[in-house]
């Protein structure tokens, strides 16, 4: 049964045009492929600290966030993440519905996340 849940989660992601990123796949990905690292948390929520990588930081409730990412290079590796991964998973969607073909949602996102946090 987890097999047939792994198996669909994935699928789903695939079928969005975004691929699922577990946490200890982060730092390979990062590095091979030279990921930029955006986070779509609240101001609030980065504030209470963020993942020392994320260079981009882009409210994906906020009113303009679909323009912010339009600005970006479509060829380029993303790596996206939120508090839980519900955000992530659908700023990746709409990444790829605007023609981004690397992005990957970090599954989990904060709550999961077992590195290193930085505080600005």
């Amino acid at each position: 049964m987890l097999s047939l849940l792994t198996f669909n989660s994935c699928k789903t992601s695939a079928q969005n045009g975004y691929k699922d990123l577990q946490g200890a796949q982060y730092n390979q990905v990062l590095k091979d492929k030279q990921a930029i690292v955006i986070d779509v948390r609240t101001p609030g929520e980065v504030r209470e600290g963020y993942i020392p990588e994320a260079t981009l930081f882009f409210d994906y409730n906020g009113a303009n966030f679909e323009q912010q990412i339009q600005k970006l290079d479509k060829s380029k590796t993303y790596i996206v993440y939120c508090r839980s991964g519900g955000r992530s998973a659908g700023a990746s969607t709409i990444m790829a519905e605007k023609g981004f073909k690397n992005v990957y949602n970090l599954q989990g996102g904060m709550m999961q996340w077992r590195g290193p946090v930085k505080k600005p």
